[in-house]
Parts: C-alpha cells; structure tokens; sequence
C-alpha cells in the first residue's frame, strides 16, 4: 500500500413560529428556539427518478447510493432552518436514509432532537419512504452505565433516541463501536433484543475491525437477527478498510457504509485556495484542525482535484466515487453545511466507475 495513511438558508418572513422546549436539561438550545412552520412541504415527484439505490449485503434493504449523515450542522449550536433546508433537499433528490447518533450535536443529542422536529413538520407522511438510523456507544451520560457496549447502556441510549426523534422505531441500530470490556455475545444480544421489542427493523455496527466484524456477525446469526451493515471511516486519505475488512464484508455478506469519505471536507474544493471561516477547519471545537492544511495536503489535492475536472466531476464527487467503486460499499455517508453541498455530492452518481489509467494517477497523486 502506498504511504499515504498520514494524511489523514432558506429564511422565512411573515411565517408563524412555534416555540421549542428541549425535554433534555442537559441540552443548551442557542439557535434552536424557534422553528418556522412552512406551509405543508411537497416532496418532488421525480426523487426516484436521479438516485440509484443498492442492495445492503444479503438483506432486502436498499440504500440510495449517497446518504445524508448529521453528525455536523444539525445540533444545538447549529440553525435549524438550515438543516431542514438540506434534509428537504438531500429527500428531493432521492436520498433517502438520515444517519443519526444518540451523542450526535452538540451538545449531545441535540442532532435528534432537531431532526425529530424537522420529521414532525416535514416528513411524517413519508416515513416509510425514510431509512432512519441511529447509533450508540460513546460517551453520552455520566456514570457507569453512559457509554460503551453493555444491553444496559445500549437499551437504555435507544429508548431516548426514539423519544428524541418522536418515532416508535428506527431502521437501523448500530453498536457505535466494540467494547473492550463487555462481552460481544452481550452487545449483540441487546441488538437482537431491540429488533424482536420492535424499536429496530435492523441491526449494525460501526467502527468494528476484520475479525471483530466477523464475529459480530457469526453470533447474530446464531441469534436469529442477522448484522446487516458495518458503518466504518473510509476515505482516499484513510485506507485502514484494505484489503481485511473488504475482504470480511463480501465473505461474510454484509454491506458496508462508509463515512467521512470526503475526509472532514479535505477531499473537496473547499480548502484550495483559502480556509474559508464557515468551515470545519476555520472552525473551533471540530475534527479538522487548522494545521492539517499543510503545503503538502495542498499540492496532492489540486493534483487530485485535477483528475477530477478532466472525469468532468468535482473533486468531492470523484472521491464518493472512488470508495464506492468496492461490490460490497452499499453508500457513502455524506456531511453537508449547505444546499449546494448535498447537491454537489449527490451528482457523484453520475460517473462511478474508473479507468485504469484513472485509478494509477489518483494513486500517484496520493503517494505525493
């Protein structure tokens, strides 16, 4: 493998307002008190037409081929009237599975709340039209029981997530990540629990390595809930998925979706020539440090961005499909601060495969 791991609104006049009272004490809302009431929202007729969707592993599930996460730009510090303007956006354009975490925000579990809201004005009449997610398994309460992998924490972190988001069950659950400390056998009984309670259609896990994706899936099977996905970090900047976990996915028939394939926005146009103040890394308190926009990172991006304007592409829409050029990648999960984001990413669908030629130079590029 080449070295190159390191690297690692809309606004709304004369519109009555609805108050919002966060049920969590704990939750800070200082852009989230009031939330327009629109007019009852129309969703385009031709969503189906543009997005392709793909078979997750074995299972019946499908997944549009671009999926929306909100582990950014939808929490409490957030404005709300933005993040409805995307979700309404990304479902226009046939995207139609919402990627949460019970400690997505912030503060955590703000994301939930905010999306619960937007739901309830927006899309309850398209709910099943939607694939809903949510996680846990970081940090969420104090004390012993508020994070990793126990059936305490995890069905306890699910039970508020659906009060958060006003739904009687999700699509997806996901073990955020393994514990080291609890037994598999007991985190994967509480996924199965979940789905044979009713509050999961099904079940996943995140951030779970080769071996520990196959044993996951050995003992859900055993428990009559088979795993349907693994939703792992994976991006031209972080190759750790090659060659085991590919490998362990198609063995093992389960589907793949990845997230931060845009690597915090490094493999878009963003950074180029400026960092601008709106974004990740012109921003405190984020994943993207300021510093990691290196004369270096510069030089292979507008290499890469490039490559991506001779594929008659952005650099953003190359990247999604790059990781999703794998059988077993079922979507790629995409962040977004704004409309022209979403749509941005969701034209990636418009050229998915790769030459050789294509494939040698982007590895060039990354190698330095």
């Amino acid at each position: 493998m080449l070295p190159i791991v390191g690297f690692v609104g809309r606004m709304w006049h004369s519109i009555p307002m609805i108050r919002v009272e966060s049920p969590n004490k704990h939750l800070d809302w200082s852009n989230h008190m009031t939330l327009p009431v629109d007019p009852e929202y129309p969703a385009a007729t031709d969503r189906y037409e543009t997005m392709s969707y793909r078979r997750t592993g074995r299972s019946g599930l499908k997944l549009p081929t671009i999926s929306l996460g909100l582990w950014h730009n939808f929490g409490g510090v957030d404005t709300i009237e933005n993040g409805r303007a995307m979700l309404r956006r990304a479902f226009d354009l046939g995207i139609t599975h919402f990627d949460l975490a019970n400690n997505y925000g912030p503060p955590p579990g703000s994301a939930e709340e905010s999306f619960g809201r937007i739901l309830n004005l927006d899309f309850r009449r398209y709910r099943d039209e939607l694939v809903i997610s949510t996680k846990a398994g970081y940090w969420m309460w104090q004390g012993p029981y508020g994070e990793w992998g126990s059936r305490k924490y995890l069905i306890s972190s699910l039970d508020q997530s659906l009060k958060r988001m006003g739904l009687d069950y999700v699509d997806i659950f996901y073990s955020h990540r393994p514990d080291p400390d609890t037994p598999l056998e007991e985190t994967m009984s509480a996924l199965d629990q979940v789905v044979r309670q009713g509050k999961a259609l099904y079940v996943g896990i995140s951030n779970y390595n080769a071996e520990q994706t196959r044993e996951a899936v050995r003992i859900l099977r055993e428990l009559g809930t088979p795993c349907l996905i693994n939703q792992v970090a994976y991006s031209m900047l972080r190759r750790w998925v090659e060659p085991e976990l590919l490998q362990a996915a198609a063995e093992t028939e389960i589907g793949l979706i990845f997230f931060s394939p845009l690597a915090q926005g490094m493999l878009t146009d963003r950074y180029l020539n400026e960092i601008p103040a709106d974004s990740r890394a012109g921003k405190e308190g984020t994943f993207l440090k300021r510093e990691r926009i290196t004369d270096e990172y510069l030089t292979m991006a507008r290499r890469l961005n490039e490559i991506a304007r001779q594929r008659g592409q952005t650099l953003a829409q190359m990247a999604l499909a790059w990781v999703l050029r794998h059988p077993v990648s079922t979507s790629a999960l995409i962040g977004a601060s704004s409309v022209q984001q979403v749509e941005d990413c969701a034209a990636a669908i418009d050229n998915l495969t790769f030459s050789d030629g294509e494939l040698q130079a982007i590895e060039a590029a990354l190698a330095g």
